[in-house]
């Protein structure tokens, strides 16, 4: 599919074909391969579930220079491809702030929205942005603030080797790994399903994983203040990847937001509690 500007857009549709529609923004890095519930469990849900691959990433043209807030731009074309008029969003880890800028930004046509796991803008308020996080997110993100060559200098030997084996990418026996993470990692589908996505993602280059990291690190385009529409957000208290206490600061800005904060779970707990977030999505 075209973005309004002509980009091309890899979109995959998955589901009940006359469901109803639920974008799901991936994670960073990631692509429209998911991960995401069962064709069944869509079908039982009534979803249509509608994922594409952010630009730079998988078969997406890549837009250099991209804000959080240019999701909700490219959501809006594609829903105007499918003529779909309204419609539920769900993102998970990066694919969260995209999540979120969709209700913010197109209120009129966003029915619901939650944030898996989600990042706090950089600029946060009274946020220690850092606190808790992976020594490996940290260097990631502090490279992202001096700018795109740290970034590239940073990510593009990693994502030779990673092309070469997406399982390196798949956080399955990492001792650093909180105990509820390693239990959903040592479901063989999930990681298979992490690796496949992973490949897909960085196929061509890092160039998506690079413009994500330089989005979260500058102003998103919106305020969560704004947002008002239906807003869920979920948390497992023990996420080292994107802290807990981003979802909360989240919780704080967005008016009426649902908050739960699992206790004992943690960053790829989201992937188990999908299904549920997607019926409550569905129930608009």
């Amino acid at each position: 599919m075209k973005a309004h500007d002509g980009r091309t857009l890899a979109v995959d549709e998955r589901g009940e074909p006359d469901g109803s529609p639920v974008f799901l923004l991936h994670g960073t890095p990631g692509s429209r391969l998911g991960p995401f519930p069962r064709a069944s469990v869509l079908y039982r849900l009534g979803i249509k579930l509608i994922s594409y691959d952010r630009p730079g990433y998988g078969l997406s043209d890549r837009r250099r220079g991209r804000t959080v807030a240019d999701a909700a731009a490219d959501v809006e074309a594609i829903a105007d491809a499918l003529r779909i008029d309204s419609f539920a969003v769900i993102g998970r880890s990066g694919g969260a702030p995209h999540a979120l800028a969709c209700a913010g930004l197109l209120p009129e046509r966003t029915t619901r929205a939650a944030a898996l796991v989600p990042l706090a803008p950089r600029e946060a308020e009274g946020l220690d942005w850092f606190n808790g996080m992976t020594p490996s997110n940290v260097s990631e993100y502090k490279a992202a603030e001096s700018g795109h060559a740290a970034m590239t200098e940073l990510l593009s030997p990693a994502v030779e080797r990673i092309r070469a084996d997406p399982t390196r990418l798949v956080p399955a026996f990492d001792e650093d790994l909180p105990e509820n993470d390693r239990h959903v990692m040592a479901d063989f589908g999930i990681r298979s399903m992490l690796a496949d996505n992973f490949a897909e993602a960085l196929r061509n280059s890092a160039a998506g994983w690079i413009d994500d990291a330089l989005a979260f690190s500058t102003p998103w385009g919106f305020e969560p203040a704004d947002i008002s529409v239906p807003t869920f957000l979920w948390h497992g208290d023990e996420d080292v990847f994107s802290p807990v206490d981003h979802c909360r600061w989240l919780g704080e800005q967005i008016p009426g937001a649902r908050v739960v904060i699992q206790e004992g779970a943690a960053h790829f707990g989201a992937l188990r509690v999908m299904p549920d977030v997607l019926s409550w999505l569905s129930a608009a």
